[in-house]
């Protein structure tokens, strides 16, 4: 298939199911063929009932499933690269700076201090130390991140605190594509604001988003399309 430079992230017959090896590999079948592309500026929202495979399309984006037919197409570098079948080296690489992901849980070690943790993306990206510490301070600061926090690592957070340095540590890079995978899940109202200010202001910057969100209010704010998610079942049907 041929895309215009604007396409940002393509699927092309995505089709992901899983295999109980220890369930006497029973067979499970979740996510059926998809195909969509999504171009720079636009924020398309995942939409389909619990179950549908929405997180696993998620994931098979970021490419942390191997999807069992079809491929994903993510622009870096200036091309429509296919991460399902690139090398673990080029995957990262993507990742590191093409290809942000905000899930739902925060991943952190031990001792590492919360501004640090933030700062770190850009600090791999070649970013001078000051700048990136400016850039951090300033996103925990919008998402209420008290600064005496700061140095303290954010696995004694909350819940919601966590999300914040989550969102914090992925925003603070100017990716040209994001995942968001119900990053307002657990946030107050205020917060959950500044997560639409967030995606907001990346889509303005022309970023590619594809985002899951339960809260109607966010997804009425910030979706300017669906993508719709059919179960395996109906699109085999």
């Amino acid at each position: 298939m041929t895309y215009d430079d604007t396409v940002m992230i393509a699927a092309e017959g995505l089709a992901k199911s899983f295999t109980l090896h220890l369930q006497g590999a029973t067979h499970i079948p979740v996510l059926g063929r998809m195909d969509f592309a999504v171009r720079a500026g636009e924020c398309a929202i995942l939409d389909g009932p619990s179950g549908a495979g929405k997180s696993t399309l998620m994931r098979c984006i970021y490419a942390n499933y191997l999807p069992q037919e079809g491929r994903v197409l993510i622009r870096h570098d200036g091309d429509l690269t296919d991460i399902t079948h690139a090398e673990p080296r080029a995957i990262l690489d993507i990742r590191r700076r093409s290809l942000g992901y905000v899930s739902q849980f925060l991943r952190v070690i031990p001792r590492v201090g919360t501004l640090d943790l933030v700062m770190e993306p850009l600090l791999t990206l070649g970013v001078a130390e000051a700048e990136a510490k400016e850039r951090a301070a300033t996103l925990l600061s919008r998402l209420r991140i008290p600064e005496r926090m700061w140095r303290l690592p954010p696995g004694t957070f909350s819940g919601g605190e966590q999300q914040r340095v989550n969102i914090a540590r992925v925003m603070v890079v100017h990716y040209p594509a994001l995942l968001l995978d119900e990053p307002t899940a657990s946030l107050d109202a205020d917060n959950r604001q500044t997560v639409v200010d967030l995606v907001t202001e990346a889509c303005g910057r022309s970023a590619a988003i594809v985002g899951i969100f339960h809260d109607a209010a966010v997804r009425e704010a910030l979706g300017n399309r669906t993508i719709t998610v059919t179960p395996y079942e109906k699109a085999a049907a």
